[in-house]
């Protein structure tokens, strides 16, 4: 998770909105046991002091229809697939970003980052705001538009 996450990373910080204090993370934890140790992925974004969306720990035991059963950690699948989202926004044209429909989005991410987009002005947001119930997308809205 080195070189590849730190270079998603800033190019994603590239797309943020400018003053606006939010942040995206990603580290592994070696979790070691009697059976063996592994690393454990860990994705969580912060606005300010907050953290607002925060993988695994808000979708432990949460299905999805189109998700492997999270009864167990699902790192296997989940983090490369939460890597491949981030890219596939990344590379969104502007012209796409408020009406594509991202099929893999199981985790409530796109509305978070249409919401720090500098793509997306400020015009569009009330419209963002309108068509999401995404708690951390609705905090991140009204901190771009208490800063205007």
């Amino acid at each position: 998770m080195g070189r590849p996450w730190s270079k998603l990373q800033k190019e994603f910080y590239l797309l943020r909105a400018d003053g606006l204090d939010l942040q995206l993370h990603c580290r592994a934890y070696r979790m070691d046991s009697q059976m063996g140790s592994t690393d454990i992925p860990r994705y969580w974004i912060t606005l300010g002091k907050e953290i607002i969306w925060d993988y695994p720990r808000d979708f432990i035991g949460k299905n999805h229809p189109k998700r492997v059963n999270t009864k167990w950690y699902p790192y296997g699948s989940d983090v490369p697939d939460i890597s491949n989202l981030i890219r596939e926004y990344i590379d969104t044209p502007k012209d796409e970003l408020m009406s594509k429909s991202f099929q893999n989005d199981h985790w409530g991410l796109i509305n978070i980052f249409r919401a720090s987009d500098k793509r997306i002005g400020l015009r569009r947001l009330p419209e963002l705001k309108r068509k999401t119930k995404n708690r951390a997308a609705l905090k991140v809205i009204e901190a771009r538009l208490e800063k205007h």
